[in-house]
């Protein structure tokens, strides 16, 4: 148990540096959208899906990446999504037609697969009972959105497109250097041995696991959808430049971050069924305000910024849910497949939104769609989760 203590908090703090690090990395292309868009002359639905792509690949991708994790564990998992993100991350930064950007872009779903190495990671760190606190706050490396949607349009001005994409890679570079060297896995770890089928279909065949990935499809998949998407739409509706777009959806991303670890210690206090629906109902009632097109930054600002609060309440409670539902030995594989399912629901929205503002010139549709799914997620939890609510 000493030597457990001894560790926690250096690799909780590793692995969310590194999830943070390579969730800047996939989220590369959305705050840079209006730019792409004006250069390129997108439409709207051509804009929606070089943003989306990313989304898809980092979703699906995190299944396989969820069974080698609990083969080779968090240390070399974390460090080879590292190096191996280098390669889209240059070639998205030099691509200059839509095709290629496209291309790159589907590759640049990489390192949106880190989720699903950290979860099991932090986990086997962590008693039962502290395991919503630890994965909340590993949850918190999501922040990489804000880091880029603040710093890349900036880092761009000032330096160039291919530059920022340089940088960007060198941070990769380090990173994967640090968790080679620096983190180490649980002593209660045990890699998983034969063939990953059995494990894989045994975690589908659970209840929990399509249980907890409709929830985390609605709580991860708004955050997603609307870190990735914002920039666009603030630019398209309320006419910001490409920076102060940035900035705000850094904001917003910001609160979903700080809400995150939050989710996961209540989940802890008072049971991650009531944090779900709490962030469910907050959800739902600020789409329904933005529906509305309120002014900007008040009532619109603040309806944004708490809906990325309840958002990441809800983050933070779905995944204190799978401990509390799953054993430890399928939590990797579990995780896998619950976080593909939050990054498909982040893969839709902008194809939504954009196909909606494609045809109406508003967004009112989307943010009505969002609404009806929060409260269907809101009644799911309470009726399903009964015994757990009291």
């Amino acid at each position: 148990m000493s030597e457990l203590r001894k560790g926690q908090v250096r690799n909780l703090v590793l692995a969310t540096a590194a999830f943070a690090v390579t969730f800047w990395a996939w989220n590369l292309i959305g705050p840079l959208s209006g730019s792409y868009s004006g250069r390129l002359r997108l439409s709207a639905t051509q804009t929606s899906l070089l943003v989306a792509i990313p989304v898809l690949v980092g979703s699906l991708g995190r299944i396989p990446v969820g069974v080698l994790a609990d083969r080779l564990g968090g240390r070399r998992m974390f460090a080879i999504i590292c190096f191996v993100s280098i390669v889209p991350v240059l070639f998205v930064g030099w691509s200059d037609s839509y095709g290629w950007l496209l291309f790159w872009g589907f590759w640049l779903g990489i390192p949106g697969t880190s989720f699903a190495i950290g979860i099991p990671f932090v986990n086997a760190w962590y008693e039962p009972a502290r395991r919503g606190f630890a994965t909340g706050v590993f949850g918190a490396g999501m922040g990489g959105t804000a880091l880029s949607a603040f710093f890349t349009p900036r880092l761009v001005e000032e330096f160039g497109r291919p530059q920022t994409h340089l940088l960007m890679a060198a941070v990769l570079a380090l990173m994967g250097v640090i968790m080679l060297g620096g983190s180490r896995n649980s002593p209660r770890w045990t890699p998983a041995t034969g063939s990953p089928l059995p494990g894989m279909s045994a975690a589908v065949k659970l209840k929990a696991t399509w249980q907890c990935a409709f929830l985390y499809a609605v709580a991860f998949g708004g955050f997603v959808a609307f870190s990735t998407y914002l920039p666009t739409l603030l630019q398209n509706v309320y006419h910001f430049a490409q920076t102060d777009a940035g900035l705000r959806t850094a904001g917003f991303s910001v609160a979903a971050v700080l809400s995150r670890p939050l989710g996961g210690t209540l989940s802890d206090r008072i049971g991650p069924v009531k944090v779900l629906l709490a962030s469910f109902a907050g959800t739902a009632l600020m789409a329904l305000v933005l529906a509305l097109r309120p002014p900007v930054e008040v009532p619109a600002g603040v309806s944004s910024v708490l809906m990325a609060f309840f958002l990441g309440l809800g983050t933070g409670g779905v995944f204190a849910l799978v401990a509390k539902l799953v054993e430890a030995s399928r939590v990797g594989t579990v995780t896998g497949l619950v976080g593909a399912a939050g990054g498909l629901g982040g893969y839709f929205p902008p194809l939504v939104m954009g196909a909606v503002y494609a045809a109406t010139g508003a967004y009112t549709i989307g943010f009505v769609l969002l609404a009806i799914t929060a409260l269907a997620a809101l009644l799911y939890t309470k009726r399903a989760f009964r015994a757990l609510s009291g």
